[in-house]
């Protein structure tokens, strides 16, 4: 799921953000202190999974660093013991004498996901709800697909230059990559009406074969969740009908 593992960024020379601190492995949190040491001031979390935040606390005990970050609304797969001093809000601003780096609220992903736009660089650091190599899973009831996209395209409205992901190497272009993901997702969910159309009400397992015909079958059980998020979407817009008694969809007026 991380692939070779989680990206953690350390922004400023004299006084230092760690980035996505990572997980509490031992000989990574050795590494990024031996890099920032008592430089380190602040540590920003752009979510709370457990490859992304649990080492916050290591950090923040040797150093006196104070977290930044929202806090978990939810329990599912949550690093709860994540405790910020200063709980972010969208457009929130950390200023120090080196750079600029503002607080882009983009839930989807989960409700309590951060990018971080760093003004200097053009830099976008996009946490999971970017990734170099692979698309982000949706995962229902914490992922929601519909903020996702809105959260996507609340990008569009940045000057940005570079995406620094959570997972893989730096994208340049990031405009089209942006929208590439949001057309992306906009077919996948033309799909999901289509697929629908194909099988009239049918349950995922049935749904899923005809939606993601181009996927690996060895990943339907993955896609099921995104394409159950692409469903609640559109049940919200009032397009599907769930049918609890089954666990069946098929669009209204079908």
């Amino acid at each position: 799921m991380t692939g070779a593992g989680t990206n953690t960024y350390l922004l400023g020379d004299e006084q230092i953000a760690v980035l996505d601190p990572g997980p509490a492995i031992p000989e990574h949190i050795d590494a990024i202190l031996e890099a920032g040491g008592d430089k380190i001031k602040w540590v920003v979390c752009t979510h709370t999974h457990p490859d992304h935040s649990p080492a916050w606390k290591a950090i923040a005990d040797a150093t006196g660093a104070k977290p930044l970050g929202m806090s978990p609304e939810d329990k599912m797969f949550q690093d709860e013991t994540f405790k910020p001093i200063w709980e972010l809000e969208h457009d929130d601003v950390l200023r120090s004498d080196e750079f600029t780096l503002r607080a882009v609220h983009t839930p989807g992903h989960v409700s309590n996901h951060f990018c971080f736009f760093l003004e200097e660089e053009r830099m976008l650091f996009a946490g999971d709800h970017i990734m170099n190599g692979s698309t982000v899973v949706i995962v229902p009831p914490s992922g929601d697909m519909k903020a996702y996209i809105e959260s996507l395209q609340l990008l569009l409205e940045y000057d940005l230059e570079l995406i620094a992901p959570g997972h893989g190497e730096v994208m340049e272009n990031s405009k089209a990559i942006v929208e590439w993901l949001v057309n992306h997702r906009l077919q996948r969910e033309a799909k999901v009406i289509k697929g629908l159309q194909h099988t009239g009400r049918a349950n995922l397992d049935t749904l899923v074969k005809v939606v993601y015909d181009d996927v690996d079958e060895g990943l339907h059980e993955m896609a099921k969740l995104s394409m159950s998020a692409h469903l609640i979407k559109l049940q919200q817009e009032q397009k599907v009908l769930q049918h609890a008694d089954d666990d069946s969809w098929e669009l209204v007026n079908s």
